[in-house]
């Protein structure tokens, strides 16, 4: 996998990873006294698997790719982290974001050492493409794309997408952590046909497990090993990986939930939309939406002095005057309707 070798830190392609003596023991084993673990069983006395196979099984069986294309971390957070880490020299290379966009790409460049290139969308939200490989330079190794974008909530072109997968010479990493939300097809089946290509999804939206912190990235086997490589040996813990295991068991209420949310986003759009405080809601296929009021900082404090807490986006850019709400319960939906109301 040349096209991606040449962009992996020098120093981390000849790093000899952690290796326990499991990992090294090719058999059923009876006795466990290797690691220097408690004996006695209280269900996380021992370490967890650090490949997480039973929980890569089933995802491997509901994303339909293969085992060795996934990668777990705690909190699609750390799997940024890493991702930065395995491509980006400190103090020498950058990535390339295009704002308004998730705020922890330009937070983890910070704690990476990592330069930032902006690039923003143009006024629709869209992908400026050009201006994205004009900006370009031997130093560029990842491209940050989110979509559904946060914290507008639109689907990228596919068009540009697939453009600047054929053209971007780096790594494209595709955050699709509200994908679930969308009827577009995600970037998945085409992790194999374009080596520098990383998919990252959640369990933290429609899946409903925000407080397990599992994150996952899809992308060809070299990379996920090269990704396995450095990431900590025990990063998934046993309790993470158990309640994950069975939550994905029960894609009956995944989908009852996400049917609902995706109804009630519908409501609040256009119950909101007859406010005269709202200016315009934003297109979205996530699970929440992004409103312009004609004052978003007046609105946001009256809303706190309510009890209900919202983000207040209006400093990110072309996001001026805008919040962003996140659908909750059909209660919860019903009160701030309510609550905006009395505001209007």
């Amino acid at each position: 996998m040349k096209e991606v070798e040449r962009l992996i830190r020098p120093d981390l392609l000849t790093l000899k990873p952690y290796s326990s003596a499991r990992d090294d023991f090719k058999g059923k084993a009876e006795v466990f006294i290797d690691a220097n673990e408690n004996p006695f069983d209280n269900k996380i006395n021992r370490y967890p698997d650090p490949l997480q196979r039973k929980l890569k099984d089933q995802i491997s069986l509901i994303k339909s790719i293969p085992v060795d294309s996934i990668f777990l971390g705690n909190g699609s957070d750390e799997v940024l982290d890493l991702i930065i880490r395995l491509f980006c020299v400190p103090g020498t290379d950058e990535l390339i974001i295009t704002p308004p966009t998730y705020g922890m790409y330009k937070v983890l460049a910070a704690i990476n050492n990592i330069f930032i290139t902006e690039v923003p969308l143009d006024s629709n939200f869209q992908l400026v493409v050009e201006s994205i490989l004009k900006r370009y330079n031997r130093n560029s190794k990842i491209l940050f794309l989110c979509s559904p974008n946060n914290p507008v909530g639109n689907v990228l072109n596919r068009k540009d997408v697939i453009k600047l997968l054929e053209t971007f010479p780096g790594i494209v990493v595709i955050d699709e952590a509200y994908i679930d939300f969308t009827n577009e097809e995600s970037y998945i089946k085409l992790i194999q046909t374009y080596p520098n290509l990383i998919v990252i999804q959640t369990f933290s939206k429609a899946w409903g497990m925000a407080g397990l912190r599992l994150g996952m990235a899809f992308s060809n086997a070299y990379t996920i090993g090269q990704l396995n490589k450095i990431k900590p040996p025990y990063n998934i813990n046993v309790l993470t990986q158990e309640a994950a295991l069975e939550k994905l068991q029960d894609t009956k209420t995944f989908k009852k939930n996400k049917k609902l949310i995706i109804s009630e986003r519908k409501l609040l759009v256009d119950q909101l939309s007859l406010l005269p405080i709202i200016k315009k809601i934003h297109q979205s296929d996530a699970n929440f939406i992004l409103a312009e009021f004609d004052n978003a900082n007046e609105s946001y404090a009256k809303l706190l002095e309510e009890g209900i807490v919202v983000r207040n986006r209006t400093n990110e850019i072309g996001c001026k005057n805008c919040l962003r709400i996140t659908v909750g319960t059909p209660e919860e939906n019903i009160r701030i309707i309510k609550t905006l109301e009395t505001l209007s």
